[in-house]
């Protein structure tokens, strides 16, 4: 890909002077994200499995668009610096633009001749021999930090087109992940849920805590499962369904004083939920005020309730794989300028969906931390 190769001849040229402030790398790691999904998006289509491998191609996607971005806001971040300190220093700057100039220009001889004579001459000369050495590094560090703006307003100016095919690839992985699961023949084992009490159990429920704790009074879909690796060995292991960062952690109050026991977590707009671990769909569907929800039961006496959900994959009774795609994120995808403006602000500007993440062991809601791996995705 062109882009590819303009961002990469980029960075190495600039990998020496800038390692300390890593745009360049980033750009360059997250070009090579994209390409690669970018291959796997045409060799989705004659995968034997497609929904795996629309999958792991939108994961690619995602991974390279977050790591694109960040390279962007840290050259947007570096060369606003840049260009605070020549706005500070421009008058300064230009008397010393205007000596090299001088200096540049005058001939040779004239410049070691002095009015006053030989005395003069030599005097000058001294002072000229301690100046210029001075004269001389200031230069050199403004032709660097000139070389380095250039460099950051061509990789920002490449990456803004790479960044335009990468939002057009995912967004098509995504349409075409819906159309795969929807026409999937070869599903998955599933259980026969209790389609009559979950409707029941739904109707009738006044809140999510009065729902996760009736549910359990159905029969546990676990054991249809047969023996799957264990979940309670996984804990601190477990990836986060979503990429996205934790906005409010376990019974950390919001503005307006509420306590939820669960994680709200910031996504962007249509992102892939995917199962942390093995499990058994509970529940799939609208419930009360929290949009879709899904619950998962990875083990007996666990579950794991996500809400908030835009597009749902998922039944009741489905058995899934770790990684197994449950749901699309609601909202609408950002288009090419939306991104390229919040890539230049401060991180997360573009995590506008929130997806509410709860555990429950034994009926009791507990603290999931421990058992993620919760660093920002």
């Amino acid at each position: 890909m062109k882009q590819l190769a303009l961002i990469t001849a980029l960075c190495a040229s600039a990998s020496a002077g800038l390692a300390q402030d890593g745009p360049a790398l980033t750009a360059q790691r997250a070009a090579q994200m994209l390409e690669r999904a970018a291959l796997s998006m045409s060799e989705a289509e004659d995968a034997r499995d497609r929904v795996d491998a629309l999958t792991e191609t939108i994961t690619a996607y995602e991974e390279g668009l977050a790591a694109l971005r960040e390279g962007m806001r840290r050259a947007a971040i570096r060369e606003q610096a840049i260009t605070v300190v020549f706005e500070a220093e421009q008058e300064r700057l230009g008397r010393l633009l205007g000596v090299l100039q001088s200096m540049q220009e005058a001939p040779a001889p004239l410049m070691l001749l002095h009015p006053s004579g030989p005395v003069g001459t030599a005097r000058a000369g001294m002072i000229l021999s301690d100046v210029t050495p001075a004269v001389a590094g200031e230069a050199t560090d403004l032709r660097h930090q000139l070389e380095e703006l250039a460099l950051l307003r061509a990789l920002q100016d490449g990456a803004e087109e790479q960044l335009s095919d990468g939002l057009s690839g995912v967004q098509q992985a995504r349409v075409a992940l819906s159309q795969a699961m929807a026409e999937r023949r070869t599903l998955p084992p599933r259980h026969a849920a209790d389609t009559d009490a979950l409707m029941q159990l739904t109707h009738s429920a006044e809140s999510l805590d009065g729902f996760a704790v009736a549910i359990r009074s159905l029969d546990s879909l676990s054991g249809a499962a047969g023996d799957l690796p264990s979940f309670t060995a996984q804990r601190g292991d477990l990836p986060l369904p979503v990429r996205g960062r934790i906005l409010r952690a376990f019974d950390q109050p919001d503005a307006a004083g509420v306590v939820r026991p669960g994680l709200i977590v910031a996504t962007e707009p249509r992102a892939l939920v995917s199962a942390p671990w093995h499990a058994t769909v509970r529940y799939a569907g609208p419930l009360l005020d929290y949009g879709n929800v899904v619950i998962l039961e990875p083990q007996g006496d666990y579950l794991l309730i996500l809400a908030g959900l835009g597009e749902v994959f998922v039944r009741a009774g489905d058995l899934l794989a770790q990684g197994n795609p449950v749901a699309l994120m609601g909202g609408e995808s950002p288009n090419r300028e939306e991104l390229i403006v919040s890539s230049g602000q401060s991180a997360g500007g573009d995590l506008s969906e929130t997806l509410y993440m709860e555990m429950r062991e034994a009926g009791e809601p507990v603290d999931p931390t421990p058992w993620f791996a919760t660093q920002d995705q």
